[in-house]
């Protein structure tokens, strides 16, 4: 991959030694790319920090504890908010929790987890990314990742979709590493979910 790109290259080793860190919990990666969707990082973080303070551990049980009224006063949109206790009732009551995600291809894992309410194939393709580490994962409507091709690699234009694919076919089997790093070439925080 790196000797296909040599711009990828260089972002790479811009990174320094940080890498993907993996979470062992489905609940929480899922909840973290809820809280996520269609914000800045950093509006992400500040809204999972106050989430974190007001629920504390965040599992299905403590999740379900709180009113959407609650959710949402600590950052998180009304549907966010409903998305994010829908999501820890179909934990809770098993319908979710159970799944054998690492015996499923990616798109088996992404048409079970788009029937949730609140979840795109954004969110799922975050889990796939984060939770399950899958090594070929490439989010074409990511902004961050439209926003890092199109200055890394277009003079600043955007690309459509389809040059997205185009030119990120030298990057596979690793294109969900080289998305983590072109996300590293935009913010230092690392993105988590």
């Amino acid at each position: 991959m790196l000797g296909a790109d040599p711009v990828l290259a260089g972002l790479i080793r811009a990174a320094g030694k940080s890498v993907l860190q993996p979470r062992n919990d489905a609940f929480y990666s899922l909840s973290r790319s809820i809280v996520a969707q269609q914000i800045s990082v950093h509006a992400a973080e500040a809204v999972w920090g106050r989430l974190v303070v007001a629920v504390g551990e965040i599992t299905p049980k403590a999740v379900c504890n709180r009113t959407e009224r609650e959710l949402h006063e600590c950052g998180l949109s009304r549907r966010k908010a409903f998305y994010l206790r829908n999501l820890a009732e179909h934990f809770r009551n098993g319908s979710l929790g159970g799944n054998s995600w690492h015996r499923m291809d990616d798109e088996e894992v992404i048409g079970t987890l788009i029937e949730i309410k609140g979840i795109g194939r954004w969110t799922a393709e975050m889990f796939l990314l984060f939770h399950l580490l899958r090594p070929d994962v490439l989010p074409v409507t990511d902004i961050g990742i439209q926003k890092a091709i199109a200055r890394h690699y277009n003079a600043g234009e955007r690309l459509t979709s389809d040059e997205l694919i185009a030119l990120a076919e030298p990057w596979r089997p690793w294109r969900s590493v080289a998305s983590w790093y072109l996300w590293r070439s935009l913010d230092e925080i690392p993105v988590e979910y």
